[in-house]
């Protein structure tokens, strides 16, 4: 019995940094306390969601190793990145309100005189791993130390395009909150981060930072960093209200009827950060496509074209098999025939919610072209544009 735990104990020593810790002691007893943890693992809303590629390793295999395909699923091009980050971000929002897209999920919000910094991510690779893993199509447009004081990072879930080893271990060294989902604060302080910075929470329970409300609500996804998969970890979108206005951040997530119940809620936003990348037919319970993100962002306004959409998880690791510049493409196609305004900032440019909005498809310039017509959410007497009926409309 020693002998296998030394063993057991050994092979932990071996086990990458980047995996993380899990959950144990007091934190471990609330996971099992919590309503949404079942049968050993948290549960999705909306019942059991796949979590591994559906069909056949050989229909997979046939489509990642496509001759064809596999050219369009990265820039022809160096994806351009913005050049003023810094010197812009150190002007105040003049409406109260911007968003800075560092790609992929990472989004600087400076909200009624806070900053929350949602999944940052500055490796170079979303991997446990230096050498190997997905690694970056285009660079961070400003240094994570130039970034300034940041008054609470959140994080989402805990895979690795998320949750990210070097950038958690250089804000350990800052002052700054972190708000996570339930088990999550186990990785962070296992990586230098004070209990006491972390505010952890479950589905539907918030937190306040200065003046800003953060709360956890559902998603429809899963977590897991090592070996094993052991569910212990929640997985969640946010949303986040302030004095004047207010924020939602998908998280990784597939489509659900929860969306409504969230803007019920707590909203309508003045801005949404939506999942619309890394979406396949092999996984299509945990990621959204283009035309369901757009859907999931009427719902969260209560069935309206209301405020900003952001695109997010897309532009800067290759995670599927679809083309790279394809959620780009889909999510203008679907957001005009419903008349739903879309932010596509390229990496690092800010932009104000309530102002005029990035629009130009940048991407197209260093892509292949995509010639398709894309599927686009039906509009119904529920879809309107700030209380307009857009039936008939398109």
């Amino acid at each position: 019995m020693s002998s296998s735990r030394s063993l057991s104990s050994g092979l932990r020593a071996l086990q990458p940094a980047a995996f993380g810790a899990d959950p144990g002691g007091a934190r471990l007893a609330r996971i099992r306390s919590s309503p949404h943890f079942k049968d050993g693992v948290f549960q999705n809303p909306g019942g059991p969601a796949r979590t591994r590629p559906s069909g056949s390793m050989l229909d997979f295999a046939k489509v990642f190793l496509d001759r064809d395909q596999r050219p369009r699923r990265a820039p022809r091009g160096t994806v351009p990145v913005h050049a003023t980050t810094l010197a812009d971000l150190s002007r105040p929002p003049a409406t109260g309100l911007r968003l800075t897209w560092m790609g992929h999920s990472s989004v600087l919000a400076e909200i009624d005189g806070h900053r929350v910094l949602f999944d940052p991510v500055w490796g170079e690779r979303c991997s446990p791993f230096a050498f190997a893993g997905p690694k970056r199509l285009h660079p961070v447009p400003l240094p994570l130390a130039a970034l300034g004081p940041v008054d609470v990072v959140v994080i989402s879930h805990d895979h690795y395009d998320h949750l990210d080893l070097p950038t958690i271990k250089a804000l350990a060294g800052t002052d700054t909150l972190f708000a996570v989902p339930l088990g999550v604060g186990a990785h962070l302080e296992h990586w230098g981060v004070s209990a006491d910075r972390l505010r952890e929470l479950d589905w539907h329970e918030s937190t306040r930072v200065g003046g800003l409300t953060l709360t956890a609500t559902p998603a429809r996804h899963f977590c897991g960093r090592g070996l094993r998969n052991t569910q212990h970890t929640l997985w969640a979108s946010w949303a986040v209200t302030g004095d004047e206005h207010r924020i939602y951040h998908s998280g990784d997530t597939g489509y659900f009827d929860g969306f409504k119940d969230i803007g019920a809620e707590h909203g309508p936003f003045d801005a949404t950060m939506i999942q619309i990348g890394a979406y396949s037919e092999f996984w299509p319970d945990i990621h959204m496509t283009p035309e369901e993100g757009v859907r999931a962002h009427l719902d969260l306004q209560g069935g309206r074209a209301h405020g900003a959409l952001l695109p997010i998880h897309w532009g800067t690791f290759n995670l599927a098999t679809h083309a790279w510049a394809e959620p780009g493409e889909w999510t203008l196609a679907a957001a005009e025939a419903v008349g739903q305004g879309v932010a596509v900032p390229i990496p690092g440019q800010p932009f104000e919610p309530t102002g005029d909005l990035p629009t130009r498809p940048w991407w197209q310039d260093v892509s292949l072209p995509l010639n398709r017509k894309w599927p686009v959410p039906e509009i119904t007497p529920e879809t309107s544009r700030d209380g307009l009926d857009l039936v008939g409309e398109g």
